[in-house]
């Protein structure tokens, strides 16, 4: 498990011009609360925070004036359009607590190639010690053929991990291959005439006299 220090600063003003100005010198402001403790309001460098978040579930030591929390980011707002963070909320965790987490599922193994991968599910619900949590899971695909799927209860956990998401939900799901029939020209046999299209021709004797 990933775990990364950061030290941060008190935030002593709020509002949108406020969260702007923190912004604007490199900074991204945020909270951290949990266990019934009273929020503390913060603003951290924003490049060591993308840089951390790239690691899905990270640990966040958070260095306030020489106090350290151990946190958990649990959401994580950016810009629509220009993608730059705009606020995080951090969760307060201890070393023995267990917590459930999103987790992603990475799958392998061969599978029936005729078929088409469909991942309907990229992460997964658990439950595990917040200093234990994975960063992805492992789902083998080994021998699924077209028409079949994988399962949450199919995804493998570590010891101490238990699983919080419906274990009949979908995870990937190989679909079969659409196969396009083209219509195919008949040729007549020897002595019969071609298919003719429009009004049947007069049976002999039915022609009109003239």
């Amino acid at each position: 498990m990933a775990e990364i220090s950061i030290k941060a600063l008190r935030r002593l003003e709020f509002g949108k011009g406020a969260s702007r100005r923190i912004r604007r010198d490199g900074q991204v402001p945020a909270v951290i609360y949990g266990h019934g403790s009273q929020p503390v309001h913060i603003s951290l460098p924003a490049k060591e925070v993308l840089a951390a978040i790239k690691t899905s579930n990270v640990l966040l030591d958070i260095d306030i004036e020489g106090s350290v929390e151990l946190t958990l980011p649990k959401s994580i707002v950016r810009n629509p359009l220009k993608g730059h963070l705009e606020h995080i909320d951090l969760l307060l965790v201890r070393r023995d607590e267990r917590v459930t987490v999103s987790v992603p599922v990475h799958a392998e193994g061969t599978f029936d190639r005729d078929g088409i991968l469909e991942h309907v599910q990229n992460t997964i619900e658990v439950e595990c010690l917040a200093i234990s949590i994975p960063q992805f899971l492992e789902l083998d695909l080994t021998g699924l053929m077209a028409g079949e799927s994988k399962t949450a209860a199919d995804v493998k956990l570590p010891q101490g991990t238990t699983l919080v998401s419906d274990p009949t939900s979908i995870v990937v799901h190989l679909s079969v291959r659409a196969t396009i029939e083209e219509p195919v020209a008949v040729a007549p046999a020897e002595g019969e005439a071609a298919p003719t299209t429009g009004e049947a021709a007069p049976a002999e004797g039915d022609s009109e006299k003239k």
